[in-house]
């Protein structure tokens, strides 16, 4: 039977966006009713009701409602309060909030996100840059974490030949079984099964670092694709991060390829630019709603080459994500708070 979602305010234009995106995404998989008038809540709640999800407006919201069989309640504040009530099963949310972060909270919270398994496959998600320094990999953890703090499963990949993302993370150490590197050595399409049991999880899964080099410990780069091809197919994860090296190669091609999503990252400058310029038009296809660009580490207080009248670009920046001027001490999970890197997550939703 089809869980019961009731929406209740009385503010129409808020209601709106809201229903729209549970309409959406549950079109046929839930019974919404949508109430924005208050007489008629209250003569419905004047009999026994039973009702999987309410969210309703603080305005609405009584202790009177604790007498029905609901399951999960989220009252929606005119307030940023982030203390929840002690009351059972009651949510506060901050109603202007963007309508993305609140669905996926109340999503997440009442087990509705479960109704969307056969709505779309999970994704593989890749971060790439074609010069050093953009803080590429900042901002895949950072989306990474965001993604997660949005009740999204998500396994992080650090894809480098030489990695040195783990001092971001709160484990620092490397896979040590000679085990797992002999079955990295001969991958097959279900290697991710086979060393499931070294992924780790701080505010996100993620493969831990290797103890070398690839070229040190005899593995070859296409590993990578094998192991996010293989998450893929397990269903564990709604998004596969492979964060890639800034080498381009038919070793990278391939993994472009694979992927469902590429996040290019430039930065302002007029070298890194004029390198993301070079590097679309190596792509086939770049121009296609697949690649998403993003500039990092945004001054508007500094020269922006992406607006130069010098440049023709060759790509459309679709977000900005700010400089952060406390950024060597910040952990995925402080990206994962501001905003500019919440709206990337977005866009990778």
């Amino acid at each position: 039977m089809a869980k019961r979602v009731i929406i209740a305010d009385t503010d129409v234009s808020y209601i709106i966006p809201l229903q729209l995106k549970f309409v959406e995404d549950y079109f046929e998989k839930l019974n919404i009713e949508i109430i924005t008038e208050k007489e008629y809540f209250d003569e419905l709640f004047s009999t026994p009701q039973r009702v999987d999800v309410l969210i309703v407006s603080e305005e609405l919201y009584s202790n009177v409602l604790q007498r029905h069989n609901i399951n999960h309640t989220f009252v929606m504040t005119e307030q940023d309060e982030k203390e929840q009530t002690a009351e059972l099963a009651v949510n506060r949310i901050y109603k202007y909030t963007s309508i993305m972060e609140i669905f996926n909270e109340i999503t997440g919270k009442s087990g509705l996100g479960e109704e969307q398994d056969n709505k779309q496959e999970p994704q593989i998600v890749l971060f790439y840059s074609v010069s050093g320094g953009t803080g590429k990999t900042t901002v895949a953890m950072g989306v990474s974490a965001a993604l997660a703090k949005q009740y999204k499963r998500v396994l992080y990949i650090n894809a480098s030949r030489l990695q040195v993302f783990q001092h971001m993370l709160g484990n620092h150490s490397a896979i040590s079984a000679a085990e797992v590197y002999a079955k990295l050595t001969s991958a097959g399409d279900n290697i991710y099964s086979e060393i499931k049991h070294v992924i780790r999880k701080e505010s996100f899964h993620y493969l831990p670092p290797f103890k070398a080099s690839l070229m040190s410990i005899g593995l070859e780069y296409y590993v990578f694709g094998k192991i996010a091809a293989s998450a893929k197919k397990s269903g564990d994860y709604d998004y596969i991060i492979v964060d890639c090296d800034v080498a381009f190669d038919e070793k990278k091609a391939a993994l472009f390829d694979m992927a469902d999503k590429v996040v290019i990252i430039t930065k302002q400058s007029m070298m890194s630019v004029v390198a993301t310029n070079i590097l679309v038009a190596n792509i086939n296809g770049a121009g296609n709603e697949k690649y998403v660009y993003i500039c990092n580490d945004f001054n508007k207080e500094e020269d922006n080459a992406l607006i130069s009248p010098n440049i023709a670009l060759k790509f459309t920046i679709s977000d900005y994500i700010d400089h952060f001027r406390q950024y060597e001490a910040m952990k995925p999970i402080d990206f994962a708070k501001e905003e500019s890197m919440q709206r990337v997550a977005f866009l990778v939703m």
